[in-house]
């Protein structure tokens, strides 16, 4: 049995990128089915899921990562393991093209779990990823664009007045969640992060627990809001009730139930079971673009939202 989930971002999809988002999940998620079937690893499937989502420029991860306040793609990404809790991560990093493999390499060349800046940068060439501007001239022309908005704005909260009105800003994160053929999860979550972020911005996407989890009884990815994933550990409030019984279904809803009462909280949860089931949710007023297929099924679905 296997079975393997993505995620293209959570959050408002503007109608010209749509098509575009559910053939990158579907694609994805046909890719870490191909590993699967192969009797590769969960890291394997999830792993080469998120390449091919970083290398989509539709989805805010690696090649058309959003842009920080100063113009710049500084990028977070994680993978985890179930099988001895192994994770590793990277934080603000630039100029690679695929931020997940050297959060790969990261958990497992070094004894640490998360490499961030310069030190994240100079880990990645010498494990010999090449340098690589993620910048599209997209992205370069909504820097432009929202960057004036928001130095006209004359509210105290700008940036959050601005997220208001233009909430295609926020979408963030791809990511992937697989359960392999010997029962072992993985996870693997990338972003850009938030448009127009302070320099030097952490999400929860490399933060374990946060953005990406995996343990024995399942595995998480999650997009959104990161500071709101950081403060509920969301991904780990999933496997928790995993480990407590719920299915994947049921223990997403429960999560996004508690989350219902924060109005920032736009949070989009992707996850699989021990007994290969998927789960996937986001709040009613997003869209996630995410894909999924079991073993035994040879469809894969992709959709825009989850419902029928």
């Amino acid at each position: 049995m296997y079975a393997v989930i993505v995620h293209g971002g959570s959050g408002a999809w503007e109608e010209q990128h749509k098509r575009a988002a559910l053939q990158g999940v579907r694609r994805a998620a046909e890719a870490g089915r191909k590993v699967l079937a192969q009797g590769k690893s969960a890291l394997d499937s999830v792993t080469a899921a998120v390449v091919l989502l970083e290398d989509n420029p539709v989805f805010n991860a690696g090649t058309g990562s959003a842009l920080n306040l100063h113009g710049e793609a500084q990028m977070d990404a994680s993978v985890m393991v179930s099988n001895g809790l192994r994770a590793g991560g990277v934080a603000c990093l630039q100029r690679v093209k695929n931020p997940v493999l050297v959060a790969s390499k990261v958990m497992e060349e070094t004894e640490h779990v998360l490499l961030a800046g310069e030190g994240a940068l100079n880990f990645a060439r010498a494990m010999g990823f090449a340098d690589y501007d993620p910048v599209t001239g997209e992205q370069r022309a909504v820097w432009r664009k929202k960057r004036k908005a928001l130095a006209a704005s004359k509210s105290q909260s700008r940036m959050r007045n601005l997220l208001k009105r233009h909430p295609e800003l926020a979408r963030g994160t791809v990511g992937a969640v697989a359960l392999d053929e010997s029962g072992h999860f993985a996870a693997a979550t990338s972003s850009g992060g938030l448009a127009l972020k302070l320099p030097g911005r952490v999400g929860d996407t490399p933060i374990p627990g946060a953005g990406t989890y995996a343990m024995p009884m399942g595995a998480v990815s999650v997009t959104g809001l990161g500071e709101m994933a950081m403060r509920y550990l969301v991904a780990k409030s999933v496997c928790d009730l995993l480990a407590k019984a719920r299915n994947a279904q049921q223990a997403v809803d429960e999560v996004l139930l508690l989350l219902a009462a924060e109005p920032r909280a736009d949070m989009g949860i992707i996850t699989i079971d021990r007994r290969g089931n998927i789960g996937a949710g986001h709040h009613i007023q997003a869209l996630m673009p995410h894909a999924y297929c079991v073993s035994g099924k040879s469809k894969i679905i992709a959709r825009m939202q989850v419902g029928p």
